[in-house]
């Protein structure tokens, strides 16, 4: 389905009610955004740790506010109210991954803080090899283009035509206008100032983005309850939603499917064929979830350039750590503030006392409809009074031009530090952050080029959800396995890697026709049918297998890694004294709200047991 179709409709004319004040509040907004960027931007020094790492001198708080604010987009707190009005908390697995910021927090960041590296990929080389470094370089650049700065030009287009359905310039519609004023604006920012302008305007937006979702779960709670509150708010959210849908695990079959292995008709309740499905085809099955998704997570907040480089850029261990655990406690918020949205939207329409939500359920199946991926614009337009619409409105756009300008200054740091720095080894401080500028222009250039694909393209939002799950199990298995596994070797390492994308690549290629053409659909029970039927969960398992199959085969089949190199890059080989400044960089602080931490996931997945 085109995830789009539904949000236009929602701004269809004579559904706008955006007022002056609204517009007030988004301005002051922007006017405080440009203060602290142009403040960011009259300090920066023309250095290449100044510009790619903020001088390796940010804050704690600043450190967990830009990792939380880079994650955070507009498709993801849309795109995750949408999913909570049609199937519950079933996405809250990935938004409870708190506890993979832990592991940053606890694991790897004292690898990261005594290597001094600027990207992930010189990690790998350190640790590795060189040819291991460009592979994951090309694979992350590549991966940032076609799922990152794609969903965020979406993003752009999809909340401008919430807002102005009307606005056009010429032939030009609002959805284009948008996606270029916010790509422009936000490559700007981050081309003139680097990572300190991307992280201190990270902080702000974080602030924007929590008060104004927050609002909009009041209120809706508030309208359930009526005049007995907040509380009596939830119980009628449980009513109406029932148990399933705040049901954390799914079955592995869905209903109306026969458990087998091979393909197998769906039936209606009378008994009738509605469709040809594959039984690994079932929406967010429990399985998948408890192996696919921590996979996911743990190549996302542990090893991706997209959210590691703000740890890099602390000036200690201890502050690295301190903001990683500060952006789990943030992480915590996801769950009620964009995915319960969605199902107290489904409530309200189900209920029948908003409306003008009536078109997200369907009284006769008792489902949502199409119209529920729409949940929270339409939240925001029928139940905000004016000022407050305007705070919300604001929080969406922070929330796009934070993972935004987060993509634009990820890709400038691994193309200047990974590629450029290696061809011209002598290239000068003040060369190589014009080159850094030049980069982010260049990515600003191909988001643009962008926007037809996304435009045009059906399914696109949940073709890119699979996309990490097709290309993160090797960069998981290599840095996981790398820093735990002291036996394994470079050409170990660069097998897993090649042999992993591949696969992950043959995925993505198949799904491709499906994507671009709703209409396109291979022969039912032929080969390409069955890779392109099997959930992206299963598939994505499949490759992380593979992947370390081959990497511990081939590594014990060629000679043991230098033991030189790799000092200190593995537990089995950090020093003494190693061990010792780790030991020194945290104190009770940091233990006890870890603790906190994972206590309060562990009551999320108590508590969400349907």
């Amino acid at each position: 389905m085109n995830f789009i179709t539904p949000i236009l409709a929602a701004a269809a004319p004579g559904h706008s009610t955006f007022t002056g004040i609204d517009w007030l509040a988004i301005a002051c907004y922007f006017a405080l955004l440009l203060g602290v960027a142009w403040w960011v931007v009259s300090k920066n020094k023309d250095t290449a740790a100044d510009y790619f790492l903020a001088g390796r001198n940010l804050g704690w708080w600043v450190v967990g506010a830009s990792i939380f604010a880079s994650n955070i987009g507009s498709e993801h707190i849309v795109g995750l109210a949408g999913s909570g009005a049609k199937d519950g908390v079933a996405l809250a697995h990935y938004e409870l991954h708190a506890w993979c910021l832990l592991v940053l927090a606890w694991v790897f960041v004292p690898f990261y803080a005594r290597s001094l590296v600027f990207t992930m990929p010189e990690f790998l080389e350190r640790r590795f090899c060189v040819k291991s470094r460009y592979v994951l370089s090309v694979v992350s650049l590549v991966t940032f283009i076609v799922s990152k700065i794609a969903v965020g030009i979406f993003a752009g287009g999809v909340v401008f035509a919430t807002l102005l359905p009307e606005m056009r310039i010429g032939s030009i519609d609002s959805f284009w206008i948008g996606s270029v004023l916010v790509i422009v604006l936000t490559g700007l920012y981050t081309a003139l100032g680097g990572m300190r302008a991307v992280a201190y305007t990270d902080a702000v937006q974080v602030v924007v983005l929590i008060g104004g979702s927050a609002l909009l779960t009041f209120y809706g709670l508030s309208t359930l309850g009526g005049e007995n509150g907040l509380l009596a708010g939830w119980t009628e959210l449980r009513k109406y939603c029932g148990s399933e849908m705040f049901n954390l695990w799914k079955p592995l079959v869905p209903a109306g499917q026969i458990a087998t292995w091979a393909p197998v008709k769906e039936l209606d309740a009378a008994g009738a064929i509605t469709k040809q499905a594959w039984y690994f085809n079932s929406n967010f099955p429990w399985l998948g979830m408890a192996i696919c998704a921590p996979v996911i997570g743990l190549w996302y907040w542990c090893t991706d350039q997209y959210i590691v480089q703000r740890a890099l850029g602390a000036p200690s261990e201890r502050v690295a750590r301190q903001g990683s655990i500060f952006a789990a406690f943030l992480k915590l918020f996801p769950v009620y503030l964009f995915i319960i949205p969605g199902l107290i939207c489904f409530a309200l329409a189900k209920s029948g006392k908003v409306p003008g939500l009536a078109e997200v359920y369907d009284p006769a199946t008792g489902q949502a409809t199409a119209a529920a991926q729409g949940a929270f614009p339409l939240m925001v337009q029928h139940l905000l009074p004016p000022g407050l619409r305007g705070i919300v409105v604001a929080g969406l756009l922070s929330a796009l031009m934070g993972s935004l300008a987060g993509v634009f200054n990820a890709c400038s740091t691994l193309f200047t530090v990974d590629i450029y720095e290696k061809l011209r080894p002598k290239a000068t401080q003040s060369e190589l952050v014009r080159m850094g500028r030049i980069a982010t222009v260049v990515m600003v250039g191909i988001a643009l080029a962008w926007i037809p694909v996304v435009k045009g393209a059906h399914g696109l939002y949940n073709y890119l959800q699979s996309v990490q799950g097709y290309l993160a199990p090797p960069v998981f298995v290599v840095f996981f396995f790398g820093v735990f596994w002291k036996r394994l070797n470079a050409k170990g390492c660069l097998w897993a890697m090649i042999i992993g994308f591949i696969v992950g690549l043959f995925r993505m290629l198949v799904d491709t026709p499906c994507t671009l053409d709703s209409k396109f659909q291979y022969a039912t029970g032929s080969f390409f049918w069955i890779v392109n039927n099997i959930n992206f969960q299963y598939f994505s398992i499949l490759i992380t297998i593979i992947s370390a199959i081959v990497m511990v085969v081939v590594s014990y089949m060629t000679e043991e890694p230098n033991a030189k190199q790799i000092s200190g890059l593995t537990f089995a080989t950090a020093t003494a004294d190693d061990k010792a400044k780790t030991r020194a960089s945290w104190g009770a602080k940091e233990v006890i709200f870890s603790v906190i931490i994972m206590a309060c996931i562990t009551f999320a997945y108590l508590y969400f047991r349907g």
